[in-house]
């Protein structure tokens, strides 16, 4: 049987995004026939630091992302631009809880098939996600890499690599919770451009997100039942420490609550 951890070692490097969309898809499918083994990797320094990205994708200060009016389609480009970006991240984000966590010691014997089913399902729907957004950028005259994006996605996985108590705050329970902030404006502006095609596909993965949100807060109410630690004022506390600018209104708290992320969570004052 081939080694589940060796498959996503190898997909974290793939530079080619619609290779590493596609063949997350594949793993995901033979994981699920029974198809991989679980075995440690031989060394942590096999799990990259840097996914791999394309050479010809120019990466910027957050800040230095163009912006345009999305009643253009060079904005309606660009914001689905940023959006791929996004969604290609989450599916490293993914595939590296996985290959960093689910054989650790911060995580029981017991809960490790579980949290592999959980983090490979949300890979697979980003993978979709991604693929579904590139292939409207071709159909509006662009591709994923014609534009620059950033790495804060990233920075955010590196400074959370220590502990999946802190990889769970910060990525689903604080940076994808935000997309279910800001993504229903971005319908409404898409709709309102006529562009209901792209609207359609930021529905479906709005929708989608809720489940991995859901995810994130399941697997850190988990861990941290098991480890005695009471979970609100633990994820309190990792945001303080590991995103001291911490979080803003707006917030969608409709479905903040469909993800079980309740106010008691993100409702806090930050120093």
């Amino acid at each position: 049987m081939a080694d589940l951890f060796s498959h996503i070692t190898r997909i974290l490097c793939e530079t080619d995004p619609n290779e590493k969309a596609i063949q997350t898809r594949s793993l995901v499918k033979m994981w699920m026939n029974d198809g991989l083994e679980v075995a440690a990797p031989e060394q942590e320094t096999a799990i990259p630091l840097q996914p791999g990205r394309p050479e010809n994708l120019q990466l910027v200060a957050p800040g230095a992302v163009p912006r345009r009016k999305i009643g253009t389609l060079e904005g309606r480009i660009a914001l689905l631009h940023a959006i791929a970006h996004i969604e290609l991240n989450a599916i490293d984000l993914a595939l590296d809880i996985i290959v960093r966590f689910a054989i650790s010691s911060q995580l029981p014997d017991q809960f490790r098939n579980d949290f592999i089913n959980d983090w490979l399902e949300v890979a697979a729907d980003e993978a979709r996600h991604f693929l579904m957004i590139e292939e409207r950028l071709v159909q509006l005259g662009s591709h994923y890499g014609a534009l620059s994006a950033h790495q804060g996605l990233w920075e955010a996985a590196l400074n959370t690599r220590d502990h999946v108590l802190a990889r769970l705050a910060i990525a689903p329970m604080l940076l994808e919770a935000r997309g279910l902030d800001v993504t229903p404006s971005m319908i409404e502006k898409l709709q309102s451009t006529g562009d209901k095609t792209s609207a359609n596909i930021l529905n479906v993965i709005y929708q989608e997100e809720i489940g991995h949100v859901a995810k994130g807060v399941h697997w850190f109410n988990r861990l941290c039942k098991s480890n005695q630690i009471e979970p609100k004022s633990h994820f309190q506390k990792l945001v303080k420490e590991r995103l001291p600018a911490g979080l803003r209104p707006p917030f969608n708290h409709e479905a903040r609550q469909k993800a079980g992320l309740n106010d008691g969570y993100y409702l806090f004052s930050h120093p």
